[in-house]
């Protein structure tokens, strides 16, 4: 009996950190319906309020036999475009009295690249408010809708500004999903690179996009990704968090399983690696799935680089995650519970530092961390010159007088700082985020139980990392892989010709990447 209790303990705790099964969940409409004959009194009554709606009533030269309804939002569509390509021809014709049918706008009476031919009203309001102009013949009860959309709304491609690029490419995503997906096909240019559309947010209608190599990417991935996506019910879908939280096996975990890379040579090379992408209109970062934890220690310039320049910092970076991690726990360990493991110098040196100090080592730490953290808030939201300012105030100024005030010693900066130090060396910053949150949980336990809790706490940290999932991939692979190369293979890059094979954990149909 007490084991069945524990058992039953534990699947609760567990489930905690695991989302409902997605089977369960309905298949919900992500935007209403709107039902009904296609007319001009139904397109008014439904942009009723909105004063970017802009319509007009064209007659066939004196006749007036015949009026076509011309309607566009203004400022989403380009109302010089539209008076140029749209509204001149159709006048010229009417004016020469040719007969005008939706067959014969979609035939080429009106300059534009794109043209459909629409019969429900649905799908005429869902083009009108992504941009399009919309010719409505009333008698035939459909529209020909045309795609003028305005330039003002549309950012130009910059340099990324997250992801530096030494040697790769200088350009990065826009809030443009066509010109996100143009920028990935002009790197992998072949019909195997697959662009599925679909829509998220019931009221924002967002434009979405699923991407991946055909005959690479592991289809199960796909229709998996595609499942989930489908099956977010929101109002809108206008931030990163809103999308991982819905797609991630883990919702309730603090450490990442979506990857985002704002780079489009990075995402091409992982969409050929067997991974699956993700574009969203308005958010200018790709997503990737399936995700394991040592991917977020990987930076794009590693293939641009020696193999063993590229070993050398992958070790670094793996060292910073211990130290951002581990560092401050071990020394509030020692420091209150196993001082005989200071050589006897800086022993004396730390004696020395802590004599005046009015505060325990277990408050000073704790203290430090929260500072750090508040620092490191006020820098990001002031503004740039505002921020900078405040950063070297209160790491130069008010530290050093701090510890000349007596308030707190010397070690614990010089362990504090190393700490977040190593935290900004890692590529994620998402991956940082969930280090700094797990580093109070260990300073906690090394409080509580010296080393001891250190090393449950640690041991409890690799354990739930195993229990991940990332699209029926363990989130610790290689590692959990049980062979000796793919755990060499995690910190050390071997040369490229050497390297032809895909990674395993990914289940490509496609192995081999090179010949």
């Amino acid at each position: 009996m007490p084991n069945a209790a524990h058992n039953n303990n534990m699947a609760v705790f567990m489930n905690l950190f695991r989302r409902e099964k997605r089977g369960d969940e309905p298949h919900v409409r992500r935007r209403p319906a709107y039902n009904g004959a296609i007319s001009a009194k139904a397109l008014n009554d439904i942009f009723d309020g909105c004063s970017d709606f802009q319509s007009r009533d064209i007659r066939p030269g004196l006749s007036g036999e015949r009026t076509l309804f011309v309607c566009w939002l203004d400022g989403v569509a380009s109302g010089g475009e539209i008076s140029k390509d749209v509204l001149r021809p159709l006048t010229e014709l009417l004016r020469a009295g040719v007969a005008l049918s939706p067959q014969r706008l979609l035939d080429g009476a009106v300059y534009s690249s794109q043209a459909a031919l629409r019969t429900n009203l649905d799908d005429t309001v869902g083009d009108i408010t992504r941009g399009c102009c919309a010719v409505v013949f009333e008698a035939e009860k459909c529209a020909v809708c045309f795609e003028n959309r305005s330039a003002q709304i549309q950012r130009g491609i910059s340099e990324p500004t997250l992801e530096k690029s030494l040697k790769g490419g200088k350009d990065s995503f826009t809030e443009t999903l066509r010109t996100d997906t143009a920028l990935v096909r002009k790197r992998i240019a072949n019909p195997a690179l697959k662009i599925k559309s679909t829509l998220l947010g019931r009221k924002s209608m967002t434009q979405a996009a699923i991407l991946y190599v055909d005959g690479v990417a592991d289809p199960a991935v796909v229709a998996e990704l595609e499942k989930r996506i489908n099956n977010i019910n929101v109002d809108g879908a206008l931030s990163t968090g809103i999308i991982e939280e819905y797609v991630t096996d883990r919702p309730r975990s603090v450490f990442p399983q979506v990857l985002h890379t704002e780079r489009p040579d990075r995402f091409a090379r992982q969409l050929l690696n067997g991974r699956v992408g993700l574009l969203i209109d308005g958010i200018p970062i790709a997503f990737l799935v399936p995700v394991t934890f040592p991917e977020f220690l990987r930076v794009p310039q590693e293939d641009s680089q020696n193999y063993v320049v590229s070993s050398a910092l992958s070790i670094i970076r793996w060292t910073a995650v211990l130290l951002a991690l581990a560092l401050p726990a071990f020394y509030t360990a020692i420091a209150m519970y196993h001082q005989e493991m200071i050589p006897t110098q800086l022993l004396l040196s730390v004696i020395t530092s802590k004599q005046d100090v009015p505060f325990s080592t277990a408050l000073e730490l704790i203290g430090m961390l929260v500072a750090f953290e508040l620092l490191q808030e006020a820098g990001l939201r002031l503004p740039d010159p505002i921020g900078d300012t405040v950063s070297i105030i209160g790491a130069l100024i008010v530290g050093q007088s701090a510890v000349e005030a007596k308030v707190i010693s010397p070690i614990a900066v010089i362990v504090v700082a190393t700490a977040g130090i190593a935290g900004y060396a890692q590529p994620s910053q998402d991956l940082g985020a969930a280090l700094r949150i797990s580093r109070f949980a260990l300073v906690l336990a090394a409080i509580a139980a010296g080393l001891y809790g250190v090393v449950i706490s640690l041991c409890f940290f690799v354990w739930y990392l195993c229990t991940i999932d990332s699209f029926g991939r363990n989130y610790t692979a290689p590692w959990s892989g049980g062979r000796r190369r793919n755990l060499v293979r995690t910190f050390l890059r071997r040369p490229l010709p050497e390297e032809k094979m895909r990674e395993p954990e990914l289940n490509t149909p496609d192995r081999r990447k090179q010949a």
